[in-house]
């Protein structure tokens, strides 16, 4: 069973930084692309960054140059600083693990607030 949980998220202001991380139990991790979705009220829920597991990222365009995603594979741990955010950023963040074998799994999400 693998668990994920998120912390981080919290209240800012537009122009400001946040640094979302996401701790993983279990030994797939280090074999497992991860990711960060988010979900904004009355939204789908999209993928925001995802890194795989020998460190490739990719970001969706509205975040590039804005947020950088990272690991830790000693430390089963993921990572999204967040800087210049907008009040658009506004949602609830979840970080996903897709591992090799076809196992997956979400977090329970952080609500992260941009106030203009």
């Amino acid at each position: 069973q693998v668990q994920l949980v998120e912390s981080g998220g919290g209240l800012v202001q537009a122009g400001g930084s946040l640094r979302l991380s996401c701790a993983v139990s279990g030994s797939i991790y280090s074999d497992s692309t991860m990711g960060w979705y988010r979900q904004a009220p009355g939204k789908q829920r999209e993928l925001v960054a995802h890194i795989t597991s020998v460190g490739y990222a990719h970001y969706q365009d509205f975040v590039k140059g804005r947020f950088t995603i990272s690991r830790d594979n000693d430390k089963n741990t993921m990572s999204l600083e967040m800087n210049n955010l907008k009040p658009e950023d506004t949602a609830v963040y979840y970080c996903h693990l897709l591992a090799r074998n076809g196992a997956t799994g979400w977090g329970q999400g952080t609500q992260v607030t941009v106030s203009s």
